[in-house]
């Protein structure tokens, strides 16, 4: 008994003294499609034990944005989401990145950030379009391309025609605190555009969608309104430094 007593404090120091070096931020947003295919590999590194854990950080809670805020004027550095920055060096990833990347990134190396377009590409004719629109939208696009050779893998205008294009524009989705009338009357004319639009793969139903755009629209709860980021961050360490002790000893 005394050993395995001894062994759970031994336990404790070590997982108190990674989680407190750990620096290392991630911060995403519920309903970001390139947070989705983050997570995997954020997942994959903090599970391996390789490197200091990467903090999850959602900016729904106000907490959490403010510790973004706060890095963001530190080191006048701007981003949305997928954000990965380290507190102490300021070293970061802003958008989503393959793992090779990212592991960069934990190694401490610079990562500059990927070449962006100088303006943004002519939008693509509708499904069905006349061909003078498309030769019109080959001409603009043919010059945009010239004027982003620095981007890589440019395709050409008739490939991306060849993909499938929608009839016309989708419904914006419902404004957050819309009603539950202006949902339903929203969903009837997105199921029509489908319907239309049936020719393009893995459309969702407007039951599939409403769901997740509802729970996006909901306000969040201000929990830790009397902390400020930085207690905020140690308290969530904490949380997760505590986790992980219970995961370790076999605590159900």
């Amino acid at each position: 008994m005394a050993k395995s007593k001894k062994d759970k404090s031994q336990v404790e120091e070590k997982n108190v003294k990674v989680t407190e070096e750990s620096t290392l931020y991630y911060f995403y947003s519920v309903g970001c499609g390139f947070c989705k295919k983050a997570e995997p590999i954020v997942d994959e590194f903090n599970k391996s034990g390789k490197y200091p854990e990467i903090l999850k950080l959602d900016l729904a809670e106000p907490d959490n944005k403010g510790l973004k805020d706060e890095l963001s004027k530190k080191y006048n550095k701007q981003c949305g989401t997928p954000w990965f920055i380290d507190g102490k060096t300021g070293n970061q990833i802003c958008g989503f990145r393959d793992k090779e990347t990212v592991e960069k990134w934990l190694n401490g190396e610079d990562i500059p950030a990927p070449p962006r377009p100088k303006s943004q590409p002519p939008k693509l004719p509708y499904h069905g379009a006349s061909k003078k629109e498309i030769n019109e939208w080959k001409d603009l696009y043919e010059k945009w391309v010239k004027e982003n050779e620095h981007l890589p893998n440019l395709q050409e205008a008739d490939t991306i025609l060849e993909r499938p294009r929608p009839k016309s524009d989708p419904p914006r989705p419902p404004a957050p605190n819309s009603t539950d009338k202006q949902y339903d009357d929203w969903a009837k004319e997105y199921d029509t555009w489908a319907e239309e639009n049936k020719h393009l793969p893995n459309l969702q139903s407007s039951s599939q969608i409403l769901p997740r755009l509802k729970g996006q629209n909901q306000p969040q709860p201000n929990v830790g309104a009397n902390l400020n980021a930085d207690q905020e961050a140690r308290l969530k360490r904490l949380e997760q430094k505590m986790d992980k002790l219970i995961k370790h000893l076999g605590v159900k």
